[in-house]
């Protein structure tokens, strides 16, 4: 009868458990309620005394990728404030590990413990999944040393899983079984090649109910090589605010394209800047390989190094071209975000109206300053006092040292007031 039995065998070495100790701070008194973001908006935390340190056990999985080193690579979230690290393999042998680097954006770390008979899972190419492939899921559930649970790809490239983080998102979802104590764990292919490390599951209760999720291999080899090398990852940047291309914001721009980037502002100074791209370009592929939208192309930026030249596809007023970008280093450039321009707006996100309409309101984040404000997608900013705007630089400038804004807000065929402290 067909069996999964001889893959396992094959790569089950490869996976490893990690268990790990260390120290937390934490105020006397606190609630782990909470930590849990919905609690802490009904609930204040306790008075404010001297932090108070917590030892803490936790444990997780891992999988080896190079034998020869040692290295074995993880979630960030499990080695995370840990002091002391140790692997048990599959033969039950037991030593401690290093870190070698972790990257939180996304959730990888990279562990070195060099031993002797080391087996090395091999790598696959995350890029070839498809949804409905087989995939099989090896890890230590509930410290349950190797678990084998098996599924499919359910589906690809999913993002908004942890808001809270500002993670780089590209998971793949699986309905294999995902549970505690998987994390960092081997999502693995028929042909016995990791093609992702599992990550996180959705469920109100913290068991498995059939959505699991795991960052694709491409994306941590990326970051793990750049750990080995730096310590740490350096990304790049181009100096754009980006927001997804929605059909409603399409419709604003008279545009029949529904995917892609629009560019909302670009920094001055920036690799954007400098290859001549501009404010109301919708970025439609990097390297040709397309740009579904905003999240996808801030990943795929946020993977490159430092200095790499992009070829990015580009819409200007409906017209199909080509620009080069040299990637740049954060911290290069000057940028203006929302918050920056008036705290009271951060959680929306802007871009100039076409014709010199005004300022576009793109995303607002719910339960943001923005949103409590009242400020709502596709609103169209035409004034500060009395002060006309007419696109992004018009409104940095009558905004500048105000501690309260009064917006004239086009929304629909009505003029409203909105005033934003």
């Amino acid at each position: 009868m067909p069996s999964l039995a001889p893959m396992v065998k094959r790569v089950s070495p490869s996976v490893v458990n990690i268990a790990t100790r260390g120290t937390i701070k934490e105020q006397p008194g606190h609630n782990p309620l909470l930590d849990d973001p919905f609690f802490r908006r009904f609930f204040d935390a306790p008075p404010d005394a001297r932090p108070r340190e917590r030892q803490f056990q936790s444990a997780g999985s891992g999988v080896i990728v190079d034998a020869k080193n040692g290295y074995i690579i993880t979630n960030h979230h499990v080695v995370e404030n840990a002091s002391e690290i140790t692997i048990t393999l599959l033969d039950d042998r037991t030593f401690t590990a290093k870190v070698i680097g972790t990257d939180e954006g996304a959730d990888i770390a990279v562990l070195q413990a060099k031993q002797p008979n080391l087996i090395a899972m091999p790598l696959g190419d995350s890029s070839k999944l498809e949804v409905g492939d087989y995939v099989v899921a090896i890890g230590n559930p509930f410290g349950l040393q190797h678990t084998v649970t098996a599924g499919i790809v359910s589906a690809l490239g999913r993002s908004g899983i942890n808001p809270e983080a500002g993670g780089y998102e590209d998971f793949i979802q699986t309905d294999a079984s995902i549970n505690p104590g998987n994390s960092g764990g081997a999502l693995v292919n028929l042909r016995g090649e990791l093609v992702g490390i599992n990550s996180a599951i959705l469920s109100r209760t913290g068991g498995n109910i059939g959505i699991g999720f795991a960052i694709p291999v491409n994306m941590a080899r990326g970051v793990m090589d750049q750990l080995i090398k730096y310590g740490q990852v350096k990304r790049g940047i181009l100096g754009v605010q980006l927001y997804s291309l929605t059909p409603d914001i399409a419709k604003e721009f008279g545009l029949t394209e529904t995917t892609g980037a629009l560019v909302a502002s670009v920094a001055q100074g920036s690799a954007a800047e400098r290859a001549g791209i501009k404010t109301g370009d919708i970025i439609t592929s990097l390297n040709g390989a397309p740009m579904k939208n905003s999240g996808e192309l801030r990943n795929a930026i946020g993977m490159l190094h430092i200095g790499d030249k992009v070829e990015l596809g580009v819409l200007r007023d409906g017209k199909p071209r080509k620009v080069t970008a040299s990637i740049a280093e954060r911290g290069e450039i000057e940028s203006t975000s929302a918050a920056d321009i008036n705290r009271g707006l951060d959680g929306a996100e802007f871009a100039d109206a076409p014709d010199g309409g005004g300022v576009l309101v793109g995303k607002v984040q719910e339960a943001s300053a923005a949103a409590s404000s009242g400020l709502r997608a596709n609103d169209v900013i035409v004034g500060v006092g009395r002060t006309p705007v007419t696109n992004m630089k018009s409104f940095r400038e009558a905004a500048k040292g105000a501690s309260v804004l009064l917006l004239r807000v086009r929304r629909g065929g009505d003029t409203l007031l909105i005033p934003i402290r």
